[in-house]
């Protein structure tokens, strides 16, 4: 599938504001930017594995497309939703448990990166990873 793979963190795009705008402090903001965050997908059918690994933790998920399910961000935010298919897009909406704000995230193969966008309160980001 075109998920699968071992994906590497490269770039990030306005990470810092979007991390800003979601209330994280300028210390965990700084260390995130350098978590050397790398992603392992397998796609099987409707059926997703992914584990996330950094220099913060590693976390492993399983989760169904269209399905809800609990996550929680590196900083420990507090997560709840599901991802869709929207043609090659995979496609999060999430509400943060603490105040009900919606986080949307994508994820998009072109060419050989991977761009993962998130977008919370008007706030774009996005972080683009190589296969590696």
């Amino acid at each position: 599938m075109t998920f699968d793979g071992n994906w590497k963190i490269d770039r990030n795009d306005n990470y810092e504001k979007f991390m800003e705008q979601m209330g994280i402090n300028m210390v965990k903001r700084k260390l995130a930017a350098h978590d050397n965050l790398k992603i392992t997908i397998q796609q099987t059918g409707d059926k997703f594995h992914v584990k996330e690994s950094s220099s913060f933790r590693t976390l492993e998920i399983d989760f169904t497309l269209g399905v809800t399910f609990d996550y929680s961000l590196a900083d420990g935010t507090e997560l709840s939703g599901s991802w869709t298919m929207e043609g090659d897009m995979l496609k999060g909406i999430f509400s943060r448990k603490d105040n009900g704000k919606q986080l949307t995230t994508t994820r998009i193969v072109q060419g050989d990166e991977l761009i993962q966008s998130y977008n919370y309160e008007g706030v774009d980001a996005k972080r683009i990873f190589k296969r590696g």
